[in-house]
């Protein structure tokens, strides 16, 4: 099952030093933003523990941000209360959202770090998509961030070892991805991940989630995008590229 309540305690090891300052993460998308006025009603969804949320909030935007986890909803909260900036922090999973948010509510909803390969299937990823166009206003914009799954799947079931320490609060860890890769893409897939944390004795702390996914092609994101009424305007899809960013805005 995909909770990430585990690694939600250790998910810091899993952002990139680049983005693990909140105003540095939002900077990432300084070309969406500049759509966006300052005062804009925004949506992370899927928020992690919370660095892109408390980042926009910093710009003066009134943000919200959900998660399926608890862990990752508190943490979100916490962060948000260290930086003092103003973040609802709620408790959602992608079906629940139109329970919680009036439709047509927000400017732009995000779904980054590669979140969306967590619904179950072509139909759970067209319900997700589905309640996050419900929630855009008109002319609002979905921002998506998702793996090339063409090329992890190309890649097969593998162990992938971080060949680095990352330091994050004074500890050092190395970070592990064993890939379960099902024989069709239809199928229920697996990563686990685990956070080896090393502490000044050299005792070794081990942190693992086993995780669900099920992923897509590229095509058939667009096909689904266009089916819950959002046009692609960017795309920075490249099948040698290990991510890519879609903005679809609300037709």
């Amino acid at each position: 099952m995909t909770d990430y309540d585990v690694l939600a305690e250790v998910y810091e090891w899993l952002i990139s030093d680049a983005k693990l300052p909140p105003a540095e993460f939002a900077a990432s998308f300084d070309d969406v933003l500049s759509l966006l006025p300052s005062n804009a009603h925004v949506l992370d969804c899927s928020c992690g523990t919370g660095q892109l949320a408390v980042g926009l909030a910093g710009r003066g935007m009134q943000v919200v941000a959900t998660d399926a986890s608890e862990a990752m909803v508190r943490r979100t909260a916490e962060l948000s209360e260290e930086f003092g900036t103003s973040v609802r922090a709620v408790r959602a999973n992608w079906e629940e959202l139109p329970d919680h948010f009036e439709d047509d509510t927000f400017d732009m909803v995000f779904s980054v770090g590669n979140s969306l390969h967590h619904a179950v299937g072509a139909r759970g990823r067209v319900a997700a998509l589905e309640s996050m166009s419900r929630l855009l206003r008109r002319g609002g914009r979905l921002v998506l961030t998702s793996r090339t799954w063409e090329l992890v799947r190309a890649r097969g079931s593998r162990l992938d070892i971080s060949d680095r320490l990352v330091r994050r609060n004074g500890r050092d860890a190395v970070v592990v991805y064993r890939w379960e890769i099902a024989p069709h893409w239809e199928e229920e897939h697996h990563i686990e991940i685990a956070i080896a944390q090393v502490d000044a004795t050299g005792l070794v702390l081990v942190r693992s989630e086993l995780l669900s996914c099920w992923p897509y092609r590229y095509e058939e994101l667009e096909v689904e995008l266009h089916r819950v009424g959002l046009r692609t305007e960017v795309s920075t899809f490249d099948l040698e590229a290990e991510n890519y960013m879609v903005v679809a805005s609300k037709v």
